[in-house]
């Protein structure tokens, strides 16, 4: 063993060496202390923990949490539906910062909870969107926050709201730029903040869901110049690793695979890690035959120079929507006696992925198992998926006909002979024609909120969501290009906006009526926000280019006679329109179908859950062994809890965040009347602190230290008194 020995001179007084030295170790305190009291990055940092070391707050005087100040965003249009906010608020140096639900940044004082200043990025415009945090950046006096506002990217000066005006164009840059399609033609808006590497920032994307999307290029831009440095080809090129898993034109018009959850870092490596989704279409793939390399994979790259590293599939031609849907989480485990350095990925059928960090090979065995072949003309199933060992499954993933819900024998009844009339063989069951129910569904198993990882015990917090989806495939017919813009405009609602908002426009309690659109927004309005895109609907730029007269026409009800019925269209081949390459080749499109269920639940007739509870846990996974420590009901549905049985569990799309004070944070649920934010014992999964909040919580928490105290701060959803939404920061009083 090789020993270097350390030979410390002794200081002189007059040397100003002691000076030297006091300097530095203040300096690391200062910067250590500073890591530990801001909340600085989405997901608390680079790993994506969402772990913090603070521990004022703690299991013995949880208790004690009280309101210390609430922020409400005042920027809805009167008239608005009350706005879903999904932002995890970030806290640098005393200073508060996040995105409203029209995508408006506010610079907050956490202390007070008084406004220091706001950006609008859509000057007045409805604006809008999905946006789950912002990133900050620093290099000295040059403190920066860098956040995405429909197809932009913009850099603001962190201490005014000033635009960085030799970013880009004037503080901005094209997001449409780089990518495959026409600039003009193509919306693309990411959902999810990007992540910072020295001087990179490193962008994931949203893309449409619908044939014809644009691929999800990964690319990196320079932070201080917005110079574009690398694009990752998520859909392969000819010559790139992974091509040979798609048709040989797919390049071209296949699109998805995209980074819309988010990226975590590993800044010693110099590796990102991304949680890619589905390819388009998410249902049927007669189009994209193969593998389809890299979608639904957790791939590694060079943070540098964008260059492939390794990849874990972690489903083979994807037909469920099953995206990876949260960044990976970066942990350290104990596996065969070895500290291992790993990636922890968490999805929607509710497999967590335990992956080694330098090659990406799993640590726990993982079988490949034959699953059901598809009965949808064209389309070519993969015939095994990847069945990890260990951990088991934190989502449901089977149904019997024990399992049904009993809420009356009528409701039984009704549910029993829709489980027997669709297909249902299990996990993996296709996409049918006659109907098919899968477990979990589209929305099941984690979401954006993603795991909670406590280095100290080794353990992973995960939510899940229980609840199974429905599918009904069905053949497009092409699309009727005659009569008259109302029967046009009907044939493009029922393609494309009918599964949301309904036949009747009526729309539920996720998607808004468009009945009486016209009252509430003029023409131009109405257009912007479907070329853009809002919450869960995905920008439609590309499929209304030349037939707004056709899709206002029916929105405003402008017509004069009944058109003719058009229940089913074939969906748009691709944007022939806005791809630049549609003049190099000739695609022969293949039979097309759609799911008219899209992101459909299994429910009775009356909407509640086709299954017994519990429809949402809160898991707790030790990843140095693979067993759970505990797991419990999260969030309660009141009128379907039965006497004397557990709560229910309420749907959900948050995770929670670790402390080391011993605590979980998480809001419950994103709808129904369970609007309460929850402390739990992380140790034993007891519920020890819980406060009611006017809406759902559809964020991730965040906690830092301002001053001597310990905040914890929430992004809440908009009520009839303040529809805009809240920020709602928590504390222990100071004691009088």
């Amino acid at each position: 063993m090789h020993i270097v020995r350390l030979r410390f001179l002794k200081p002189s007084p007059k040397s100003g060496l002691w000076l030297f030295l006091f300097l530095c170790i203040f300096s690391a305190c200062q910067t250590a202390n500073q890591k530990t009291s801001n909340w600085s990055t989405y997901k608390a940092d680079s790993k994506s923990s969402s772990y913090s070391a603070l521990k004022q707050v703690n299991k013995e005087n949880v208790n004690q949490l009280k309101l210390a100040w609430t922020f409400r965003f005042k920027d809805e249009l009167p008239g608005a539906r009350t706005a879903r906010i999904q932002a995890n608020p970030i806290i640098v140096d005393r200073i508060m910062y996040i995105p409203s639900s029209r995508n408006r940044i506010y610079a907050i004082n956490s202390i007070t909870g008084e406004q220091i200043w706001t950006y609008d990025p859509f000057y007045g415009a409805l604006g809008g969107g999905v946006s789950r945090g912002v990133t900050y950046w620093e290099d000295g006096n040059d403190k920066r926050i860098l956040f995405t506002a429909g197809s932009n990217l913009f850099a603001l000066d962190a201490l005014s709201g000033k635009l960085i005006s030799d970013f880009g164009k004037d503080g901005k840059v094209n997001l449409n730029a780089g990518m495959r399609g026409d600039p003009d033609k193509i919306s693309v808006v990411p959902s999810s903040p990007g992540i910072v590497y020295k001087d990179l920032y490193i962008l994931g994307t949203a893309v449409s869901e619908l044939y014809g999307a644009e691929p999800g290029y990964q690319r990196a831009y320079n932070i201080r110049t917005g110079k574009l440095i690398w694009t990752f080809h998520t859909i392969p090129h000819p010559g790139e690793f992974g091509y040979e898993t798609w048709p040989k034109e797919a390049w071209k018009y296949a699109g998805g695979v995209n980074n819309w959850a988010g990226m975590s870092l590993d800044e010693k490596r110099g590796m990102v890690f991304l949680a890619l989704g589905s390819p388009s279409y998410d249902f049927y793939g007669g189009d994209r035959k193969g593998q389809n390399l890299f979608g639904n994979s957790v791939v590694a790259l060079d943070a540098q120079t964008g260059k492939y590293i390794w990849h874990y599939q972690t489903i083979h031609h994807d037909l469920w929507d099953y995206d990876l849907p949260a960044p990976p989480n970066l942990v350290s485990v104990v596996h065969d006696g070895k500290r291992i350095d790993a990636v922890a990925q968490t999805s929607k059928i509710g497999f967590l992925y335990l992956l080694n960090r330098d090659t990406g090979e799993p640590l726990f065995p993982v079988e490949e198992r034959p699953v059901p072949a598809s009965d949808v003309p064209g389309e070519e199933a993969w015939p095994t998926q990847p069945f990890p060992l260990k951990p088991k499954p934190y989502a449901r993933q089977h149904i019997s006909l024990d399992d049904l819900s009993n809420y009356s024998k009528e409701s039984y009844d009704e549910l029993l002979k829709r489980f027997k009339s669709i297909r249902y063989e299990g996990l993996f069951t296709p996409p049918s024609l006659k109907g098919n129910v899968n477990l979990p569904g589209t929305s099941g198993g984690s979401s954006w909120g993603g795991g909670a990882f406590d280095p100290a015990s080794g353990i992973i917090y995960v939510r899940a969501t229980n609840t199974p989806g429905v599918s009904l495939m069905k053949k497009m017919e092409p699309e009727n290009e005659s009569g008259t813009p109302f029967s046009q405009g009907k044939a493009l609602y029922t393609t494309y906006c009918q599964a949301c908002h309904g036949a009747d426009k009526k729309g539920d309690n996720d998607y808004p009526s468009l009945i009486g659109l016209q009252g509430r927004m003029n023409e131009e309005e109405v257009l912007g926000k479907i070329r853009v895109g809002s919450g869960k609907m995905p920008s439609f730029a590309s499929i209304i280019a030349g037939k707004e007269e056709a899709i206002i026409s029916f929105l405003f009800d402008k017509h004069t006679r009944p058109a003719r019925e058009v229940n089913f269209l074939k969906e748009i081949a691709k944007s022939e329109s806005a791809n630049k390459d549609a003049d190099k080749f000739k695609l022969e499109v293949p039979v097309r179908y759609l799911d008219i269920l899209s992101n459909g639940k299994f429910r009775d007739s009356e909407g509640r859950y086709g299954i017994k509870p519990p429809w949402t846990t809160l898991n707790a996974i030790n990843l140095n062994t693979g067993e759970y420590a505990w797991s419990i009901p999260l969030g309660n549905y009141p009128h379907l809890q039965k006497k004397g049985e557990p709560e229910t569990g309420a749907e959900g799309n948050t995770g929670p965040i670790v402390t080391a004070g011993g605590l979980l944070f998480i809001g419950a649920n994103m709808g129904g009347t369970d609007f309460r934010f929850r402390a739990y014992d992380k140790d034993s999964g007891e519920l020890i602190w819980d406060n009611p909040i006017p809406g759902s919580t559809t964020s991730n928490a965040s906690t830092y230290k301002s001053g001597k105290k310990q905040y914890i701060a929430v992004s809440v959803a908009g009520d009839a008194k303040n529809p805009g939404g809240y920020v709602m920061v928590f504390a222990i009083p100071d004691r009088k």
